[in-house]
């Protein structure tokens, strides 16, 4: 007899922690939608997945502006992938291939000479 309500309690105790739970979870869904919490993290979620270099990052790394020519372009992305070679930087050295490679294939779309 005493096992028998030992153990309805527990069943009974167990189902309004579970709708505690459950009503916890969903106000905190929503609190996260009005605040802008859930939107940010799935915006960050979305870049970090993407891996393609933005042109503004390329020109960062670069050090270029968007008035350089692709001949100044050449020459620092020489002396950065040099410079990177020389030190050990295989993330660095990389990091300045990339940019190159985006800035080489924007240059080419607008009709400039972009091989190197």
């Amino acid at each position: 007899m005493a096992a028998k309500i030992l153990a309805n309690l527990i069943v009974m105790g167990s189902g309004i922690l579970a709708r505690a739970f459950v009503q916890a979870y969903r106000q905190a869904l929503t609190n996260a939608s009005k605040s802008g919490v859930a939107q940010e993290t799935i915006q960050n979620s979305v870049r970090r997945a993407s891996k393609v270099m933005t042109e503004q990052e390329a020109r960062q790394i670069l050090g270029v502006t968007a008035e350089t020519p692709w001949e100044e372009i050449v020459k620092k992305y020489d002396a950065l992938f040099e410079r990177n070679a020389q030190t050990g930087s295989f993330y660095l050295q990389s990091k300045v291939h990339r940019a190159k490679e985006r800035l080489e294939t924007l240059y080419q779309s607008k009709g400039q000479d972009a091989r190197s």
